[in-house]
């Protein structure tokens, strides 16, 4: 029970930190293509030099962000169990024959190319989860949705709903931390009616979780219904006809980020290649 309490209050993912700093106040669709950019570097690094360049432009990010670092250990908190599972197969069942073996026990076998995948892949994890974190607690819903819609602007030659497929992420992310306390609720209330989460195997704390899922399914039905009674009855009908309150605009905050990322990224490029050159052999 105090797990998933525990695990409940750890989500930080979709939640808006607000403060006044240089990544708050960067344009959204700058903060989306870092993003989107931050991301493909992750898995262009090859080399510690590379990871070791991300983490330095995540630490600046994060300083400049002004977020608390706690927040950002709590989103790490909820891949835990991902970084071990993946790092336990990667350690144990990567296979080359030109490795250098350190422990090999029955099918068990641990080499030095295994040990560098295996932290290369439990950075990746963690650079993701970081990075993603870093853009919802600095952006709010409605700015994000606003960015998404201006990216996606192009689409709308081929008729693509832009407008409402933005809507919906924002929902979604809105809706996330809501729905996070409200299965808190239902665990409490649970627990209060004798229910028990932590007793017996697996299989028996599974079904446990039953009284826990079905009132959450209820209760996100019923807030979605009365989300769309309230669209409904302040006559909203899609991007038809709408308009911006705040237009978005790009600082000079936004071309120091975009310049700085583009420096890193280029590094990066740079050692992938030279990483590549020195692997492949020459006929």
């Amino acid at each position: 029970m105090h797990i998933l309490n525990s695990n409940m209050r750890s989500v930080s993912f979709g939640q808006y930190y607000p403060a006044k700093s240089f990544v708050h106040s960067m344009d959204p669709r700058a903060k989306l293509i870092l993003t989107i950019a931050f991301i493909v570097a992750v898995f262009f690094c090859s080399s510690f030099f590379a990871f070791g360049l991300l983490f330095l432009f995540l630490l600046i990010s994060i300083l400049a962000s002004k977020i608390k670092i706690r927040l950002l250990l709590r989103s790490i908190r909820g891949i835990i169990y991902l970084i071990i599972f993946t790092a336990i197969l990667n350690l144990f069942f990567y296979g080359d024959e030109n490795a250098n073996v350190y422990f090999s026990w029955w099918i068990f076998t641990v080499t030095d190319k295994s040990l560098i995948i295996t932290i290369q892949m439990a950075l990746r994890l963690l650079f993701l989860i970081i990075g993603t974190s870093v853009l919802t607690l600095t952006t709010t819903p409605i700015r994000l949705t606003d960015g998404i819609e201006s990216l996606l602007k192009p689409l709308k030659l081929i008729r693509f709903p832009v407008h409402e497929l933005a809507l919906i992420m924002s929902i979604a992310l809105r809706f996330i931390p809501t729905l996070m306390d409200e299965t808190d609720r239902i665990i409490k209330a649970q627990k209060a009616r004798g229910a028990d989460f932590e007793s017996g195997n697996i299989f028996k704390r599974a079904r446990a979780l039953i009284p826990i899922l079905i009132p959450l399914l209820i209760s996100a039905f019923r807030r979605a219904d009365e989300l769309a009674d309230a669209m409904d009855s302040r006559c909203y009908k899609g991007s038809k006809g709408r308009t911006k309150m705040k237009r978005l605009k790009f600082s000079l905050n936004d071309l120091i980020g975009v310049l700085f990322f583009i420096n890193v990224f280029f590094i990066i490029l740079i050692d992938k290649f030279v990483f590549l050159a020195e692997i492949t052999p020459i006929f």
